[in-house]
């Protein structure tokens, strides 16, 4: 065996078997659940019963330090096929699936088997020397830790609006309806609200204890870290920053995040599903919700934190990060692309000897690709919208809420739209006015 992977498997012993025994007693907890129920809860309980002998078997392994892992032509496949497109659109699909499919996921046998299956993939990918080395960061096991966290809360409000669909379907009221009992602040909430806080004192303890410090050297100002990382919360606001100009991706965008959220209950007019948390009544305001906290927010603080390597290159996940890893992307602007392929001109510049209102008008006639299609999105789109598709909802809206309510979703998905010229055309900017420190 390589020394070095032998030295590697000696350091990952303790926490990969801890891992794995943490994971079988999880199952052990979960079979003994089962046999307490009826009907299936033997067949599942003797799956979860198996689950955990695996996953106890692969703890000894780990302490003995061959711990199991993929094998090496997956993890080639997995790392070949796993770029910024398949990897958005792949987890994009997978988030329709789930929504379309929420009624079966989110039955508690099967929410189990996927967590389970989370659990293996992640246990054997840790065998992997370059997947553990940027997962075991300490800066990084938190977030692991509130992947597994926001995975749960997510399927918790799922169940919950499925239970309560279920329910008025068949015309009865939703769950909170039958929390007609009062609650007292004190002394029962204060006492849960401290028992909380002893015990999470406790694991903050116990982390601390378990977990070395990320401290590094002191700051240098002629050395630059490779790459020079925000922390985890920003993460996306400096992925957004490889797709959009800084003014937009750190202050136009954010303020718009923010304005969306306060504008919601001057929006969403609509009395259905007030009161409850179900989905079926204002399906559209779900689904909008979810895909821009989960695909455009949490998905960019992922793929920052696990996926971004030296340069800000673009890595798979068992893939080394090399430092000489130079990301292939060619600045091009639809200028140049409409005026020199399309036309087969060069791009219209103002002539040096020009005025500001010469200038200006010069520099509007180079960029008139951009701004027509930023027109056309902007402001024929809504017009069109609210004649076919939005014409009832534009009606009930009015024209200011309705308008409000457009921007915000067009801003909304011409992020992903931006990601996707980016990509596959290298498009930088559709509209480029660095003279007026403007870029879009």
């Amino acid at each position: 065996m390589d020394p070095d992977l032998h030295e590697f498997f000696a350091d990952i012993a303790a926490p990969l078997g801890g891992y794995y025994a943490v994971a079988a007693a999880m199952n052990v907890a979960a079979a003994w659940l089962a046999f307490r129920g009826q009907g299936r809860g033997g067949v599942r309980g003797g799956a979860w019963l198996a689950l955990a002998v695996l996953f106890a078997v692969g703890g000894v392994l780990a302490w003995s330090g061959r711990p199991l892992g993929l094998p090496e032509p997956i993890k080639g496949a997995i790392d070949a096929v796993l770029g910024p497109v398949t990897f958005f659109f792949g987890s994009l699909a997978g988030l329709t699936v789930l929504f379309v499919g929420r009624r079966f996921f989110v039955k508690k046998g099967v929410a189990w088997s996927i967590l389970n299956a989370a659990l293996v993939f992640l246990g054997l990918s840790l065998a992997d020397r370059n997947f553990a080395q940027v997962v075991l960061k300490a800066d990084n096991v938190p977030i692991v830790a509130m992947v597994f966290l926001l995975g749960f809360f997510t399927w918790l409000g799922a169940a919950q609006a499925v239970e309560n669909d279920r329910r008025l379907e068949h015309g009865q009221d939703p769950i909170e309806k039958d929390y007609a009992e009062k609650t007292l602040v004190w002394p029962d909430l204060v006492y849960i609200e401290l028992i909380c806080m002893v015990a999470l004192s406790a694991v903050l303890i116990v982390w601390s204890l378990v977990l070395r410090a990320p401290l590094e050297q002191p700051a240098n100002p002629v050395v630059t870290p490779n790459p020079s990382k925000a922390p985890w919360y920003f993460l996306g606001l400096q992925e957004m920053l490889v797709f959009f100009d800084p003014s937009i991706a750190g202050v136009i965008l954010p303020g718009l995040i923010i304005l969306g959220l306060a504008a919601i209950p001057f929006l969403d007019f609509s009395p259905k599903g007030s009161g409850s948390y179900s989905i079926a009544p204002r399906r559209p305001a779900y689904v909008v919700f979810m895909f821009g906290f989960l695909q455009l927010w949490i998905l960019f603080i992922l793929v920052g934190t696990f996926m971004r390597g030296p340069n800000w290159s673009f890595f798979g996940l068992y893939e080394p990060r090399d430092p000489h890893k130079m990301p292939i992307l060619t600045n091009v602007k639809l200028s140049e692309c409409f005026w020199g392929t399309g036309l087969g001109r060069d791009v219209p510049q103002p002539p040096a000897d020009s005025g500001g209102p010469t200038r200006f008008v010069w520099i509007l006639w180079r960029e008139i690709a951009g701004l027509v299609l930023l027109a056309v999105y902007f402001v024929a789109l809504p017009v069109v919208l609210a004649r076919t598709w939005l014409k009832r909802l534009a009606a009930a809206m009015g024209k200011a809420r309705y308008a409000v309510m457009v921007l915000l979703l067009l801003m909304m998905f011409a992020l992903p739209l931006k990601m996707l010229l980016r990509w596959t055309c290298n498009l930088s900017y559709v509209v480029s006015m660095p003279e007026y420190f403007f870029n879009f």
